[in-house]
């Protein structure tokens, strides 16, 4: 059985070493050896914009005024958010918001109660 990492691009096990580099088969892609044996599996970790760190569950409270895309109104500041479920994409936590249903907003526009 090979100990070689898979690949960081494909996640291909087929990998191997030539030299100082492990290289994919499948997708061409190289990198260190020296990388990949340093390189720890990191965790995103979310904060709110005073730098807290928030996880699942959390409430937050709107810092600003947040205008919602399609005309559907304004969030005003303030606005309590219970129950948030962080994610990765172009918005950071998904919530449902009384009043307005369910939205994805920013950590930058909140603050952990």
């Amino acid at each position: 059985m090979s100990t070689l990492p898979a690949c960081p691009q494909c996640q291909s096990e087929f990998t191997y070493e030539d030299g100082g580099l492990y290289i994919c088969p499948e997708c061409a892609h190289e990198w260190s050896a020296q990388a990949a044996e340093t390189a720890e599996e990191t965790t995103k970790v979310w904060r709110d914009a005073a730098g807290n760190i928030l996880q699942d569950g959390d409430t937050v409270t709107v810092i600003k005024d947040l205008k919602l895309k399609g005309g559907g109104g304004v969030v005003k500041i303030g606005t309590k958010v219970k129950n948030i479920r962080l994610v990765d994409g172009d918005h950071d936590i998904d919530c449902k918001i009384d009043g307005f249903g369910q939205m994805g907003l920013k950590t930058e526009f909140v603050k952990k109660v």
